[in-house]
């Protein structure tokens, strides 16, 4: 039997401005998913939690929070585009375009604008991109800009791929920078 490798995020060198990266899978929002999130972040705004006062307003119906919107889509780049991050310098440019719904099914693409060697550290990058969230009828619901570290790959660091007896190493393993 052949082991096969899932390869999680990439390096500085895989990535060149004009790269398309189609994020798979998509998530259906479900009405859970945004009470939940409304009630972590303390967003109790009733068009998002509301129905029948959500019906009486301009939307008529509930609308998902935004910033789930934009923490779902950000989690769908994350294995092709931040997976190796050493971290993300900042998002730029965040837009919502129209509403999300629950029920709504969302996807993302993220196309690369730009790539440069950072100038102080060479065993990395800054990698910048655009990612577009889309519903299931492919309207454009979310934008931003997003810049990220990278490691290059002839620097690379083998820590999260690295198993001790079927054991990561976890004194080696960073924070999460997704």
């Amino acid at each position: 039997m052949a082991e096969q490798t899932s390869h999680y995020g990439r390096y500085f060198e895989d990535f060149a401005a004009g790269d398309v990266h189609r994020h798979w899978p998509g998530k259906t929002v479900r009405e859970s998913d945004n009470n939940l999130f409304c009630l972590l972040t303390m967003n109790h705004h009733p068009v998002h939690l509301d129905a029948h006062y959500a019906d009486a307003a301009e939307h008529g119906q509930v609308l998902v929070v935004g910033t789930l919107v934009f923490a779902l889509v950000v989690g769908m780049t994350v294995k092709d585009i931040s997976g190796r991050a050493i971290a993300t310098v900042g998002y730029d440019e965040i837009r919502h375009l129209q509403p999300v719904h629950i029920g709504d099914t969302l996807h993302a693409e993220s196309t690369v604008l730009a790539t440069r060697p950072s100038r102080s550290k060479p065993d990395r990058g800054l990698v910048t991109v655009k990612t577009i969230g889309r519903n299931q009828r492919g309207e454009e619901v979310l934008s931003f800009t997003r810049e990220i570290l990278i490691p290059r790959r002839d620097q690379r660091d083998d820590r999260r791929d690295d198993r001790r007896d079927g054991r990561r190493d976890d004194r080696r393993d960073g924070p999460d920078n997704g």
